[in-house]
């Protein structure tokens, strides 16, 4: 009885067991043999299928008085599946320039693609064969498609209509999938799982079975694993039993049935390892020749992926195409125009977010004044003109040639869906993006860009009358968007302690220097200074919105420009940014809000209206009108024009309410005179549409410049590789730099807790202190900013920068 208990325990084993002693046998079964105590007992287990060689094995093992022998028996081989179905047709293949497309009959079989020029001649003459395992499978139109091996054969093939195409492709991708998996079992002895039979039409279920087989077949492998742990533990334990109770028998009779149950357990522990050995072995080899096939459907799956994005993207040009004709053709209602109203793109749900609805009606009207004002023109573009107290300085000549080319953007293959889609209802600041989204320009050499138009604020410098004034103020603060209109690239995010000094003094007179003085929430302080007169000072954060079909980029903090002559104060904040067809399409960038320019000494104030894009206005795309008011409320000027072309201004000489628009809003109307421009946005360099669409002053942004600080945007190295066509080292170095960011920022957290819990009186955990910027509460503004402390050209000019951090 002892020994037949044991038996039941062994059953198991021994087939694991003898399954590799086999040698792999072809379509054998085990019968393993029992005998014990003139009883013999008999267990068969499947062989799997393997080499070739026919070998018997014979194993005997003595356990207690039990005999186990194992013996092979081969059984018929089962039939090898028969090759897929064979696909035949006419085609029409490219030959040359002179005879084009050629009739061809081609014939789809066991993985291969023939041709022949007809019927007659597959007996003897075949023109051409492509092994499908190793083909690419391309589709052009509607009718043609290309099928290529990566060498010297290559074969544009079209269809007589779509359908007949699919049906072609349909067959030469599963034929593909097919000699894929065939040639996978060739190179793979050891696989189990035969390729069950392709559907017709489908080859998803094809996969399913076949991953649905080898699920079963890696379960069943874990079961054994299981059973042969148990095993191991029961027998070990029992071995560590008789190993403990010999160490204290006497030396007599008892010693011989001590040492034999000893050597039946550690027998019994070497056949259940042996077994846990060999079962670790089969589970492991089925995990490696499914795991490669795994990895090519996987891969198969990401190029159909792929392919769809890619007709996604064709559709939404075709949808574009018939947008634009449509709007060309149709005649739209008189009720559809005017001024757009309230509303910013970026505070709007989803489905309004092309403003489709009908419009508020504008809010004034403006018409010629009554000719008796006419010679005050002339007055009033001479006070405009010139100021008498302030004799006209010398041209300045430029001191060095500025770059005018940077290397052209890679045609890099780029899918912001895939990766946007994951970011929904993120802050966008928080996300770490690859330099394929970027432009070769840091945030704070964007943030320099508002000086594109410095000449604005040089003549506003000279104006007499603070009105005037103020119209020039209004026009530079639209002029700082025009460079934004083609710039889907979004800039890099500067690492904190980062610096960007923009030196054109001797050139333009003036010179500024940003710094990031924040991380999280993101914020850069900006300061130039002019010897023209004028001062701007600007902190801005950004906080973004991504809502899946449109991003959008609200800038928060303030804008200040100071005049010495006057001390005028100005202030502004800036408008919405929001970037469209996120999802499919062409990008396209929209500027929507309201600002307003407020002069804190004398209480005059404009307010500007920037009208969201519409497909049922007629006006002008990217809109922008505005009135200057003194301090009582009066209306003094009127400008209009577009945020990425021009600006103009028109004085007013007399106002009153007009009739009831559509919506019943009365509209005031303005006689004023003759519109002069105040601003023009400067041509792009040639050839800008391969350079990020960059401006000339921005191609030279990130030109390499001796003696700036080591902080400075320009020493940037992953930005630099950016823009010199390394994306992939980029993308590592990008890597780094966060990294080291956020180590650097654990570290000063660290330090803000000890010093906290210091039993120094006075101890405490101090924020982050910005280099060159100082935090202060402005008393004219009242609003809390950064403004620069000096010190930095000082430095510059001493060429010491001992202080500077170790960022990049």
């Amino acid at each position: 009885m002892q020994s037949s208990a044991r038996l039941s325990s062994l059953l198991h084993i021994v087939s694991l067991l003898c399954v590799k002693g086999g040698n792999g046998l072809d379509s054998s079964w085990i019968k393993t043999v029992f005998e014990s105590g003139g009883q013999s007992f008999y267990v068969s287990v499947p062989f799997p299928r393997g080499k070739r060689n026919k070998q018997s094995i014979s194993r005997v093992g003595g356990v207690g008085g039990v005999k186990l022998q194992a013996a092979v028996m081969s059984e018929p081989k089962p039939p090898t599946p028969t090759p897929g179905d064979t696909y035949k047709g006419w085609l029409f293949k490219w030959t040359n320039y002179i005879k084009g497309y050629q009739r061809r009959w081609f014939v789809l079989s066991n993985g291969l693609l023939s041709y022949y020029r007809t019927q007659a001649e597959m007996g003897h003459t075949c023109r051409g064969t492509i092994n499908l395992a190793t083909a690419n499978i391309a589709v052009e139109d509607s009718c043609n498609f290309v099928i290529s091996n990566g060498g010297a054969q290559t074969y544009h093939l079209k269809a007589s209509s779509e359908v007949e195409r699919q049906r072609w492709i349909t067959a030469l991708e599963l034929a593909k999938a097919k000699a894929v998996r065939m040639q996978a079992e060739s190179d793979d002895s050891g696989d189990e799982c035969p390729a069950a039979p392709a559907s017709s039409g489908q080859g998803g279920g094809c996969r399913n079975s076949e991953v649905q087989s080898t699920l079963r077949t890696l379960s069943s492998k874990v079961e054994d694993l299981t059973t042969c742990n148990d095993l191991i533990v029961k027998h070990g334990s029992a071995l560590q039993r008789s190993l403990s109770e010999l160490e204290g028998i006497r030396v007599g009779a008892d010693m011989g049935e001590k040492i034999r149950q000893v050597t039946e357990r550690a027998t019994l522990f070497r056949i259940t390892s042996n077994a846990m050995i060999n079962a670790c072995r089969d589970f492991l080899s089925l995990a490696q020749n499914h795991s490669k096939r795994w990895q090519k459907a996987l891969q198969t799956e990401r190029d159909q992926r792929i392919r769809l994005e890619e007709t996604l993207e064709q559709l939404a040009k075709q949808h574009n195409h018939l947008e634009r004709a449509f709007r060309g053709a149709t005649v739209l209602p008189p009720s559809f125009s005017g001024v757009s109203g309230k509303g910013d793109a970026s505070d709007e749900d989803d489905d309004n977010e092309f403003f489709d609805a009908m419009e508020d009606p504008a809010e004034f009207i403006t018409v010629p004044a009554d000719p008796k004002y006419h010679r005050l023109l002339t007055f009033d573009e001479l006070s405009l003109a010139s100021n008498p107290e302030s004799p006209q300085p010398l041209e300045l000549e430029p001191v060095r040639q500025r770059r005018t080319r940077i290397p052209d953007k890679p045609n890099y293959y780029l899918n912001l869906w895939s990766i946007m889609k994951n970011c929904i209802g993120k802050e966008l600041s928080k996300i770490p993006m690859p330099v394929n989204f970027n432009e070769p320009l840091s945030m704070l050499q964007r943030l320099s860009e508002d000086l594109e138009y410095y000449e604005i604020l040089d003549k506003a410098a000279k104006c007499q009358n603070s009105l005037e004034q103020m119209c020039y103020v209004a026009a530079f603060t639209v002029s700082s968007y025009s460079t934004t209109v083609h710039r889907t690239g979004k800039p890099f995010n500067p690492l904190l302690g980062e610096t960007f000094e923009l030196d054109r003094l001797r050139e333009c007179g003036y010179r500024s220097l940003c710094e990031q003085v924040s991380h999280h929430p993101p914020a850069a302080a900006h300061h130039a200074i002019s010897e023209k007169g004028w001062t701007l000072r600007q902190e801005i954060a950004l906080a973004s919105k991504f809502r899946g079909k449109y991003l959008s980029i609200m800038p928060l903090g303030s804008i200040q420009c100071l005049f010495d002559k006057s001390n005028n104060h100005y202030s502004w904040k800036k408008v919405t940014t929001t970037v469209h067809n996120i999802i499919v399409g062409k990008l396209w960038i929209d500027q929507s809000g309201e600002i307003d320019v407020v002069n804190h000494k004398t209480g005059d104030r404009c307010h500007l209206k920037f009208a969201p894009y519409s497909y049922f206005s007629r006006d002008v795309p990217r809109k922008v009108t505005g009135v200057v008011t003194d301090k009582d409320g009066k209306a003094h000027y009127v400008l209009s024009g577009t945020w990425d072309e021009k600006m103009e201004f028109s004085r007013i000489m007399q106002s009153s309410k007009g009739e009831n628009g559509t919506e019943g809003k009365q509209r005031t109307v303005y006689q004023t005179l003759k519109a002069k421009e105040i601003w023009r946005k400067n041509p792009l360099p040639e050839g800008a549409e391969t350079m990020y669409f960059f401006s000339t002053l921005a191609l030279t942004l990130n030109e390499p410049e001796d003696g700036v600080a080591p902080t400075d945007s320009r020493r940037r190295p992953d930005q630099r590789l950016m823009e010199d066509g390394r994306w992939d080292e980029a993308n590592a170095e990008k890597q780094r730099l966060e990294e080291k960011q956020r180590t650097a920022r654990r570290e000063r957290e660290r330090e803000a807790v000890k010093a906290a819990s210091s039993p120094e009186e006075g101890a405490h955990p101090e924020n982050y202190q910005a280099l060159w910027f100082e935090k202060i509460d402005d008393p004219v503004s009242g609003e809390t900013l950064h403004v620069y402390k000096g010190g930095y050209w000082e430095a510059k000019d001493q060429g010491s920068w001992d202080m500077c951090p170790d960022i990049f």
